[in-house]
């Protein structure tokens, strides 16, 4: 049954007259490499700038400084 399986057949056990099981052959997952973007997104100049980055804390913190009073 394993061999037939290998070979790429869909090998159905069954008990009783009755299909419980289906062995087929495994087929490993395609796995995209690290990286595969890389090139492909566009940021702005300032992306890493004091005010983005000041920008940023606002928005997240803000939450926060409501939350305290």
């Amino acid at each position: 049954m394993i061999v037939a399986a290998e070979q790429g057949e869909e090998v159905v056990i069954a008990r009783n007259g009755q299909p419980v099981a289906k062995l087929i052959k495994y087929t490993p997952p395609k796995v995209q490499p690290p990286g595969i973007s890389k090139n492909q997104i566009a940021y702005s100049d300032d992306w890493d700038s004091p005010e983005t980055n000041a920008e940023i804390e606002l928005l997240l913190t803000a939450n926060d400084n409501a939350s305290a009073t």
